[in-house]
């Protein structure tokens, strides 16, 4: 006599998504590993219930982007492009240039290379947040994060 057993898959809905709060320092680290970091935290690759059809991931704070280091020849080879949108309007800088403008565009545009290139990833890039220097306004979403067992070993 057979028992019947039936065996479902679990599926994660939208709903019932935890979301954590995650803090990366750039000081002194390659900037595609600090971005290639970020993106596997903004993805939700590091959870064991991770879905590729989901935007799962947690929100992730990108600290000292002025400090980020890149090798070799590439603050001065490497070009961001863009365009006006009028004739001619094709604009260029070089890695230094934008460095010395925003930082933390050049972290934003190197994550953003890195999440899929449609409206889930539009979603997902809305979770970083890139700040120059160590200061960012989101603590208390990280405290918070840590439960009420890090708080009280403190």
């Amino acid at each position: 006599m057979a028992i019947a057993i039936t065996q479902k898959t679990f599926r994660l809905s939208g709903t019932n998504l935890g979301e954590e709060w995650h803090v990366l320092d750039a000081a002194g680290r390659p900037l595609g590993r600090v971005a290639g970091e970020a993106a596997r935290l903004l993805l939700g690759k590091h959870k064991p219930t991770y879905e590729p059809h989901l935007a799962m991931g947690d929100h992730v704070v990108i600290i000292n982007a002025g400090a980020v280091e890149v090798t070799g020849q590439k603050s001065l080879q490497k070009t961001y492009y863009r365009h006006t949108g009028y004739p001619g309007g094709l604009r260029e800088r070089t890695l230094r240039e934008q460095m010395a403008m925003d930082p933390t565009r050049v972290l934003e545009r190197a994550v953003k290379g890195m999440v899929p290139h449609n409206a889930r990833g539009r979603a997902i890039l809305r979770r970083l947040k890139v700040y120059v220097g160590p200061e960012h306004p989101h603590e208390a979403q990280v405290n918070a994060g840590r439960g009420k067992s890090a708080a009280a070993k403190e």
